[in-house]
């Protein structure tokens, strides 16, 4: 019968893409490439004329290749149009939802403040006549002020709950998880687009301390998966097989090695369109989102993101010919005494990414244990905190991408906006600036990770751009009480010298390098923000004092940190020396299958009781030689299809491995998988026998595998580099055990590696205040007192260290 005949892509299907499982991405590959190999079914009787002439064949094998070339372009080009109007709809909503917590517009309701006082220059336009506030008394106002918040992150919330629940949160770090093979169903899917999409407009008019450009590449990364689906190329269709629903839903969140490439592409545009940064979106999905990247994804992120921007830049949401809201420029140098100041800056952004991520964590732990069942109610709690502190702090109740507009710009281009320039007002706006960022901080920490779509990176950016700014205005002011010091000297008479603006510019790159350990991509961003090429040196300085006061307190990206807290099996890209070998790694204690001997009766109670995601199988002679290995899905498959076949006895034999049989065809030839019917049917005939039922089929016989005694860094390169989703050990071909990615983080979280304790292992900043203290109360005297006679000799003769001497 046609519905029972042996198909492998199916079986492939069904195997790779069960939920919360790992991609094999080295079957995945030779999948893909039998794919390509293999010879066209179905295909017109043109094709098969052109094909049976020596020329013709030539040509037409170029016609079909530059035709695949071409829709894998085509289907690049349309994703990221479609992320850039979508990004454009969703600023345009969110704009007007942003302002209609103040008044409306008489003109048009459809108007947000800056198009229905478009006639009114700068930022303050409290005074047009066609922008009505909801009251006039200053309760009334707050009131409604703080109603509208809590309604919008009700809606917000209760969508999620009900109808997407992945649509929660920033997903990068989900996503990163992903592209390197991990197995989420409905992650990438339609519903969580769309929700994602409506509720992330609601979730940022609410005022929650919450972004949306990292929800902006978790909508584009579905928009790339979902337009892949309607591709033959990129997704294969398996709607006709009742069995395969499941398995078919994942293909929306489970990438296959060239859908992975298309996801890839759209992060970068999703980064691109929310920063207007093209060339920055793709180095940061290369820098971030990448598992592995190729040069040929790079090109592809390119074009992907150069179509996003485009398109966001022709639908002009902003009616500014500008990408982003905060988008400015700087016409002034900067001064080499501002380094100092620069360096401060730096160090800020590493403080606040260690503290922002340590006690994050420590509020997603209280979430999980007691507000899992909570969503709608904390989300609404948190905005009506939000509304209800940051209404009378001016640089609060901003939206905070309007507010970093007004903070980078300069002084003499319109910017004092809130008398942000008034030498006499610089004092106050300080203490608010001050005030506005610890208050960021806090609500920051408790708000990051709630059930509504949430980002960290204009939060970060608008606490640095405070923190900046108050900076600048410090250093404008020194400066201009101290401008006959030395210091300043560099400074031309009767011109402005020092610029705030660039302050919180290089303060917000700082933040948001400092939270998410990014650097490259965070200086290609900010310049294409500002377009100031003066001002990449600075930005590199503070960027690279960040990085080194992240590495100096061992802080993690709080992407990273969230994949580790939520136990997803993921390596970071680093490589890691812990001199330890493979052996103390692997699992010993296994359920292993012998090659010959086991009734059905056996199998079958092997796979109820247990869960056992595959099997090894050895020899039978006592001598534990590694025979291969199998899945259990495919065990299940082919019973079931020998069952729909023929009734057979739960005594019958079950055979693993036969000398006769050649499985590396059955595995490794193209036409193996697509084989002709009567192949199928003989491939198929062939499982049952008078011997039993033959699996070895099915049986990878040359899996990866490695010796005990190779060191764990090369294991873990293999996993990061190769993608195999196990890995054997063998000693001399003795099965030894077998490792996965999850064995490998277990042991790094649960062993003492040969590695010095992080920031959190010494107890923090209280931890190293103490380490400190008693280091100086034993050594102390060592060092007031002479040194010993023989210790002064080692010195003078070069063979001691200062270190040395202190330690006699």
């Amino acid at each position: 019968m046609p519905s029972q005949r042996l198909n492998y892509e199916e079986l492939e299907e069904i195997r790779r893409y069960e939920d919360f499982t790992t991609i094999d991405w080295i079957q995945d590959s030779i999948l893909e490439r039998n794919r390509r190999l293999k010879p066209a079914k179905g295909t017109s009787i043109i094709w098969r004329i052109l094909q049976s002439n020596g020329r013709l064949s030539w040509l037409s094998g170029h016609v079909r290749k530059g035709i695949s070339l071409g829709q894998s372009w085509f289907v690049v080009s349309l994703v990221g149009v479609c992320i850039g109007l979508n990004a454009a709809i969703i600023s345009i909503v969110t704009a007007w939802l942003s302002d209609i917590k103040m008044g409306y517009c008489s003109d048009g309701w459809w108007l947000n403040q800056q198009f229905c006082c478009w006639e009114v220059e700068g930022d303050e336009v409290d005074g047009c006549e066609s922008w009505k506030p909801w009251t006039t008394v200053s309760l009334g106002r707050w009131i409604i002020f703080i109603g509208f918040a809590s309604a919008l992150a009700f809606v917000a919330s209760h969508l999620v709950r009900s109808l997407a629940r992945y649509a929660a949160g920033s997903g990068i770090s989900e996503i990163k998880c992903i592209l390197a093979g991990f197995i989420m169903q409905g992650f990438l899917g339609f519903a969580t687009f769309f929700i994602k999409s409506i509720t992330l407009p609601l979730v940022i008019a609410s005022g929650l301390s919450v972004g949306k450009e990292g929800p902006s590449v978790h909508v584009a990364c579905c928009i790339g998966a979902l337009i892949a689906r309607l591709f033959e190329k990129f997704s294969r269709s398996q709607g006709h097989l009742p069995c395969l629903y499941k398995a078919n839903s994942a293909l929306s969140s489970s990438p296959t090695g060239k859908t992975r490439e298309i996801v890839t592409a759209a992060s970068a545009a999703g980064v691109a369109v929310a920063f207007g940064s093209p060339i920055g979106g793709v180095l940061f999905s290369i820098e971030e989102m990448s598992h592995t990247f190729s040069i040929k994804t790079m090109w592809r992120s390119f074009f992907c993101a150069l179509m996003a921007t485009f398109t966001l830049s022709a639908m002009n949401p902003f009616r500014t010919g500008k990408l982003v809201l905060f988008q400015v420029t700087y016409e002034r140098d900067w001064h080499f005494f501002e380094v100092i100041f620069f360096v401060i800056l730096g160090i800020f952004g590493g403080l606040y990414g260690a503290f922002v991520v340590k006690f994050n964590l420590q509020v997603a732990a209280f979430r999980r244990k007691h507000l899992v069942n909570h969503g709608v109610t904390e989300a609404v709690m948190l905005a009506t905190l939000t509304a209800v502190i940051g209404y009378y702090n001016r640089f609060l109740r901003l939206d905070m991408t309007a507010m970093m507009a007004i903070l980078f710009r300069e002084c003499e281009g319109g910017g004092n906006v809130h008398n942000l320039c008034l030498s006499s007002s610089q004092w106050s706006i300080s203490f608010s600036l001050l005030l506005a960022t610890i208050i960021r901080i806090g609500l920051v920490i408790i708000t990051y990770g709630c059930k509504v779509p949430c980002g960290i990176f204009v939060p970060s950016m608008a606490i640095g751009a405070t923190f900046g700014r108050m900076v600048g205005i410090m250093v404008k002011a020194l400066q201009q009480n101290y401008e006959k010091s030395g210091m300043f000297m560099s400074c031309v008479p009767d011109v402005p010298c020092i610029t705030p603006g660039t302050y919180a510019f290089l303060g917000a790159a700082a933040a948001l390098s400092g939270v998410m350990r990014i650097t490259v991509s965070v200086v290609v961003i900010m310049f294409e923000l500002t377009g100031a090429l003066t001002y990449i040196l600075p930005t590199m300085i503070v960027l690279l004092v960040t990085k080194a006061v992240g590495d100096f307190l061992g802080t993690t990206g709080i992407a990273d940190a969230l994949i580790r807290f939520n136990g997803f099996p993921f390596l970071e890209k680093e490589d890691h020396a812990y001199n330890v070998a493979v052996s103390r790694v692997m699992r010993t204690d296994l359920l292993i299958l012998p090659d010959r001997g086991m009734t059905v009766k056996d199998l079958e109670d092997l796979l109820t009781s247990t869960a056992v995601k595959g099997f090894p199988i050895v020899s039978t002679d006592g001598s534990r030689k590694f025979k291969g290995f199998i899945d259990r899905t495919e065990i299940k498959y082919v019973l079931e299809r020998v069952r729909n076949t023929r009734d057979i006895p739960q005594s019958t034999t079950c055979i693993f491995t036969t000398q006769d049989y050649d499985t590396d065809s059955v595995e490794m030839e193209p036409a193996s998988f697509d084989a002709d019917e009567d192949l199928q049917e003989g491939l198929f005939s062939s499982t049952l026998s008078d011997d039993g039922v033959n699996f070895s089929p099915w049986v990878n016989r040359i899996p990866m595998t490695v010796a005990p005694q190779l060191p764990l860094e090369i294991v873990m390169q293999l996993f990061k580099r190769m993608g195999p989703r196990v890995i054997i050990v063998e000693d001399h071909g003795v099965f030894a055990g077998l490792v996965t990615v999850k064995d490998v983080l277990k042991f790094i979280a649960t062993e003492k590696l040969d590695h010095g304790p992080s920031w959190d292992e010494r107890g923090g900043l209280d931890g190293l205040l103490e380490e400190a203290w008693t280091w100086a109360s034993e050594n102390v005297h060592r060092i007031v007192l002479p040194a010993p006679k023989s210790a002064l000799t080692r010195l003078r003769k070069g063979g001691a260290s200062i270190l040395g001497l202190l330690q006699i």
